[in-house]
């Protein structure tokens, strides 16, 4: 599919290309991004080029990830968002963003846009987000997006060769008022059985 851009009140969305390398190699030097992140680290200039040159484009060309780099429009890389299918109808949504302007909503408002976008345009029924269990920010944006945490996954990540544990959440579109493609019959809580 050919990559999409989208816009909110402060961003531009679109999907980073051989002309954002740079600003996509100096953001990855931060420590909390490749402590937290599974990029590689050290961060080296071919890992900037592989992913704006070969991984983002060949992600959108077969729908198994859609990335999109957040911009202020005047053209500063904030960050990225992206949605890595995982199954029929269910995505990841993962994200990080730079130094300079974490804690301003850039994250939340993006995570947002890509979310509603997922579930509108590309029938996704179930967006799960994921982070190494203890990764407090990640956590704080994903539940400002709406993310209901449903517990912990033992060893569930492997991150420089170490596994770990993670924090899981999921968002549905009911939880954005919007519809699913196909019906949802939640869990209902039962009596106990007659002792």
């Amino acid at each position: 599919m050919e990559p999409v851009t989208l816009t909110t009140e402060r961003l531009v969305l679109r999907t980073p290309g051989p002309q954002d390398t740079d600003a996509v190699y100096a953001a990855c030097q931060d420590p909390d991004i490749q402590r937290w992140t599974t990029i590689p680290s050290p961060y080296l200039p071919e890992h900037a080029r592989g992913f704006t040159e070969q991984m983002v484009p060949d992600g959108w060309a077969n729908a198994s990830m859609f990335t999109f780099g957040l911009f202020l429009p005047a053209g500063d890389l904030l960050g990225m968002v992206g949605v890595t299918m995982i199954s029929l109808g269910a995505g990841e949504l993962g994200f990080w963003a730079t130094k300079e302007f974490r804690g301003r909503g850039y994250t939340t408002e993006a995570s947002l846009a890509v979310a509603r976008w997922a579930f509108t345009e590309r029938a996704i029924d179930r967006l799960e987000w994921r982070a190494e269990a203890g990764h407090t920010a990640s956590r704080a944006v994903a539940l400002r997006a709406g993310f209901t945490m449903e517990g912990t996954l033992r060893s569930a990540v492997c991150n420089k060769g170490v596994r770990r544990d993670c924090w899981i959440g999921s968002l549905l579109p009911s939880d954005l008022a919007l519809p699913s493609t196909a019906p949802y019959l939640p869990m209902r809580e039962q009596e106990p059985p007659a002792a």
